[in-house]
């Protein structure tokens, strides 16, 4: 009965893939313009990315699980200009990356983070790591500060990070079928686990997060869409985004008017996405000015309105859900009747 319940497993996860795949397609309308692609052979897995702050025309990623705590540095073409290794890191299961400036300083700064959990729960706790910007773009080993985090209700699998750069308030986006925006507090420490705790409802399967240069705005990307927040929590508008293999990382422009976004696999491409007339650089709400709530008393917007209006998806993409969900249901119980 055990090589059913494993196979049965496995009609699940086909259907599970067919399931992701088919609504990316149905959201996409073509639209943005492929910016380049990364030609080096080590970048397989692009799962995050970022605009350096700092070096203009230079982008940062990294690969996902089972990779070294490695990220690249590239030019607008897509070629490495430099790849840099995490003193001291740890790589299970890197999902994102974000981009911020330290206002003190006027220095770039870099987070990685170690937040992927494929068993929703399985670790007791995730880390984040920040590294400063490298000031020339030339190989090197560069030295990082750990945190760790664990969430306030229970662990979770995650794919998204992003700072407010007006606060430097960092969030973690859940990868769920509920997800959730949770805040960090807004003093990391090194000494203790940091306790995320939930602020926001996030769309469907969350695959990545960013925010906005000026802090008027937020995007979380699934493998359908793209969706702008304001800062409280509450939703802008919806952005249709390319036809992409396995949709993983999104970023602002340097600019702010237009968003990146990029996908897994050997030479992925990454996309410029216009954002809608409107949409950029509007006016922050009081979330977003100089002091940063604190997590208990922190802006949301209503949360049933969150989960069915940020999930992209449309009423064809449910229907293509259902029927993968009925075909998954027909083959275990094929499967079944096969090996009594």
């Amino acid at each position: 009965m055990g090589d059913v319940v494993y196979r049965a497993l496995g009609a699940v996860a086909a259907a599970g893939c067919v399931l992701l795949a088919v609504p990316a397609q149905a959201a996409a309308d073509d639209g943005g313009e492929q910016l380049f692609t990364f030609k080096d052979r080590r970048i397989t897995e692009s799962s995050g990315l970022a605009v350096s702050p700092t070096h203009e025309g230079v982008y940062y990623t990294h690969n996902d699980s089972s990779a070294a705590p490695t990220f690249y540095a590239v030019d607008g073409k897509g070629r490495t200009k430099a790849t840099f290794q995490v003193q001291g890191a740890q790589a299970r299961d890197w999902e994102a990356m974000a981009a911020t400036k330290d206002p003190a300083t006027g220095r770039g700064v870099l987070w990685f983070a170690d937040i992927g959990d494929n068993l929703d729960g399985a670790w007791p706790d995730v880390s984040i790591y920040r590294v400063m910007e490298p000031q020339t773009l030339q190989d090197a080993t560069l030295p990082a500060t750990r945190y760790r985090f664990r969430y306030a209700d229970g662990g979770r699998n995650a794919e998204g990070i992003m700072i407010n750069p007006r606060t430097g308030r960092l969030y973690v986006v859940s990868k769920e079928f509920a997800g959730s925006v949770y805040a960090a507090p807004k003093k990391l420490r090194t000494d203790r686990t940091n306790v995320l705790r939930k602020v926001a409802s996030a769309p469907l399967m969350a695959t990545d997060a960013a925010y906005a240069p000026d802090g008027s705005s937020y995007v979380i990307r699934t493998y359908f869409s793209a969706t702008l927040y304001e800062p409280s929590g509450k939703m802008i508008t919806r952005v249709s985004m390319p036809e992409l293999k396995q949709a993983e990382s999104i970023a602002y422009t340097a600019d702010g008017k237009a968003l990146l976004t990029g996908t897994e696999g050997p030479r992925s491409p990454v996309y410029r996405v216009p954002l809608p007339a409107g949409a950029a650089g509007s006016t922050p709400t009081p979330s977003a000015t100089a002091k940063s709530p604190s997590p208990a008393t922190h802006p949301v917007a209503d949360k049933g309105q969150a989960r069915a209006a940020g999930t992209g998806l449309t009423a064809k993409n449910i229907l293509i859900w259902l029927a993968a969900a009925v075909a998954a249901l027909g083959t275990i119980t094929f499967i079944a009747r096969r090996t009594r």
